[in-house]
């Protein structure tokens, strides 16, 4: 099988461009052979190849990936490690499947901090918890209210935040009121996913830069790229939205682009007029017509907003000029304080999801196993993922696995033209019927 549509990342993602320069592992070269292929190093990947090396460790594995480790969807999100879900039910089975999606979640967060701990990852790990928050009355009302009492229901620990005390928090009085959660992480998620590359057992080898343009499965995997072929009797896919390249959820993803953009660091006096002390991480009670933000701990704030269809996956470099002064507009309307600080890095980053929120999990094919389709929360539904394929394809018994197979699978898309006509005007509805969160 020929692939047609190869992931095309630029180098704008502003995560990595403050990190230190990277050399890139090499790319696949020649005829390779192992004994497990994982396809695609996010989230899913690394953690995916992590399990199956330490589940197997006679054995090898060989990771590959198009391009390099943190500059692909999973080193260019906000940098968030979410244990909730954003909105639950009050039913019992609303409930129900809301444990089930903290248990998958704080699975993978307790990997992710033992992988940082254990290997001293330096990508700004913090357990500083996030603010769910609303900009209007409506958006306290209609979102923050149900979401606190449905958070009193399942037991979660939480605080209703307001007024001089949100503002005194996050440095800013254009919200009304937010939820705080203290579960979740936050990290640069580029320094985050190198680490993981990084400190993957010695039985796996990383390819970066290796692109695969023709997959075949037949009496074992046959991978093929510019440089050479790379063969082994099983694979993982966790190439998230390009899994339907290799034939496997075909018209069941819907493609969107999120555009983010982050400052300088902030100097002494600003910090000071500023007045935060605690990095934090906000996310919008609405995230279509909301904004995501971050105050890390180098002192800079990142805005994420515009989420925008893209079926094609590609993007023009140039739109990122246009999508910088907007988020410079949003940010001086929530920091006015803070006006001569500008944006020094502005990218975006490719998210996959599926119509009923489900995710690409389970076995797919003969000696092919998936982790795909994150819809929107990455980092961890990425990982647990893997892992738990991993557990899967190894035969080891997780009683995650059920908890993740409960979230069913992605539901078939309509056909085109009506997908694109569709999806586009209930765009355009969600941002005019909740323009009072913008």
């Amino acid at each position: 099988m020929k692939i047609n549509r190869l992931p095309k990342d630029d180098n704008t993602n502003g995560w990595s461009r403050i990190l230190p320069a990277r050399t890139p592992r090499p790319s696949l070269s020649g005829n390779v052979s192992a004994d497990w292929i994982v396809l695609g190093a996010g989230y899913a990947g690394l953690a995916a190849a992590r399990q199956l090396a330490l589940l197997n460790p006679e054995m090898s594995i060989a990771l590959i990936d198009a391009g390099e480790i943190g500059e692909n969807a999973s080193g260019r999100n906000s940098g968030f490690a979410i244990d909730l879900p954003h909105n639950v039910g009050s039913s019992l089975n609303e409930l129900d499947g809301s444990h089930r999606f903290m248990r998958l979640a704080r699975a993978a967060i307790a990997h992710l901090d033992e992988a940082v701990e254990t290997h001293g990852i330096d990508c700004d790990w913090s357990a500083d918890g996030k603010y769910h928050a609303a900009v209007s009355l409506r958006g306290a009302d209609e979102v923050l209210r149900p979401f606190a009492a449905e958070l009193k229901a399942l037991g979660e620990p939480f605080e209703w935040v307001e007024g001089a005390e949100l503002q005194r928090r996050i440095g800013s009085s254009h919200f009304t009121a937010a939820v705080f959660t203290p579960g979740g992480r936050l990290m640069n998620p580029a320094a985050l996913t190198r680490g993981l590359a990084d400190s993957l057992p010695g039985n796996v080898s990383v390819y970066e830069r290796s692109p695969v343009t023709q997959f075949e499965n037949s009496n074992g995997i046959r991978l093929g790229t510019p440089g050479g072929q790379l063969r082994a009797p099983r694979m993982i896919l966790t190439a998230n939205g390009f899994a339907e390249q290799f034939g496997f959820y075909r018209q069941r993803f819907l493609h969107f682009v999120a555009r983010a953009s982050i400052t300088r660091p902030l100097t002494e006096s600003e910090r000071e007029e500023f007045g935060v002390e605690r990095p934090w991480g906000l996310t919008p009670a609405n995230a279509f017509a909301g904004v995501t933000m971050r105050y890390t701990n180098d002192h800079r704030i990142l805005i994420r907003h515009g989420i925008n269809y893209c079926p094609d996956q590609r993007l023009e470099t140039r739109s990122h000029l246009s999508a910088m002064v907007r988020h410079k507009n949003l940010f001086d309307k929530r920091f006015p304080m803070l006006s001569d600080v500008q944006m020094e890095h502005s990218w975006a980053g490719f998210l996959c999801l599926s119509r009923n929120a489900a995710p690409g999990f389970g076995q797919v094919a003969d000696n092919v196993w998936s982790a795909v389709c994150q819809n929107a929360v990455g980092v961890t539904k990425g990982t647990v993922g893997g892992m738990l394929a991993a557990d899967m394809a190894s035969g080891r018994d997780n009683p995650l696995i059920a908890d993740m197979e409960s979230l069913g699978s992605p539901s078939q898309l309509p056909t085109q033209p009506f997908l694109n006509l569709g999806v586009r005007a209930r765009f355009k509805w969600e941002l005019w019927r909740n323009r009072h969160e913008a």
